[in-house]
């Protein structure tokens, strides 16, 4: 019975609301949807930005990573998501990329060096190599056998490419004119549909 009073109440409101203040109301309510979403989308792109001059300097990778993140969460119009027809998530770090594969390159370097170090020493002790080309074929022998190559170098993706996606409504600015907008549409057109029912 409330439900019904107040039913009747909002309905008396919005037919005394003119259907031109409806229009006005809903024009500026997706006007202000607009400017929000793109402003959503521009602070997005600066926090990419701000995380790419990061990795490309070597700064605070992570904490600007983590920025654009919590941003993309929590906003709505700010999707990184690669979807199903990209071959590459959209944020690969590729200086972060290139230190981990330098420090994996000089770790192998490293270890090839002991190696070698190793093959001179086996090679030299072992009294059947007492020529220079048959220590030499030995040490390479030692080394091909022993050694560890750049096919090794392993780099998990997740180390430098990431996706986010942005919610489909968020609590901001962008999602409350939204909501509003929709609301304002809707009541304009119950306003233009009760005044086709008394004519």
């Amino acid at each position: 019975m409330i439900m019904i009073m107040l039913m009747r109440n909002l309905i008396t409101k919005i037919g005394r609301i003119s259907a031109r203040t409806w229009l006005i109301l809903f024009i500026v309510s997706g006007l202000v949807c607009v400017f929000a979403l793109r402003a959503n989308n521009e602070h997005m792109v600066r926090l990419r930005n701000d995380l790419y001059a990061a990795d490309q300097s070597n700064g605070d990778v992570n904490g600007a990573l983590n920025k654009l993140r919590d941003y993309v969460y929590a906003h709505m119009n700010t999707n990184l998501s690669s979807g199903n027809n990209d071959i590459k998530p959209p944020i690969q770090l590729k200086y972060t990329y290139q230190r981990l594969y330098d420090a994996q390159q000089a770790s192998v370097q490293a270890a090839n060096q002991a190696i070698y170090s190793a093959a001179q020493l086996y090679c030299h002790d072992n009294a059947a190599q007492n020529s220079t080309a048959a220590q030499l074929a030995c040490i390479q022998n030692y080394a091909v056998n022993h050694g560890v190559s750049d096919a090794n170098i392993n780099i998990p993706a997740g180390l430098y490419e990431f996706d986010f996606v942005s919610p489909a409504w968020s609590p901001d600015l962008a999602g409350w004119s939204l909501i509003t907008t929709v609301i304002f549409a809707l009541a304009g057109l119950l306003k233009f549909g009760l005044s086709k029912l008394r004519r």
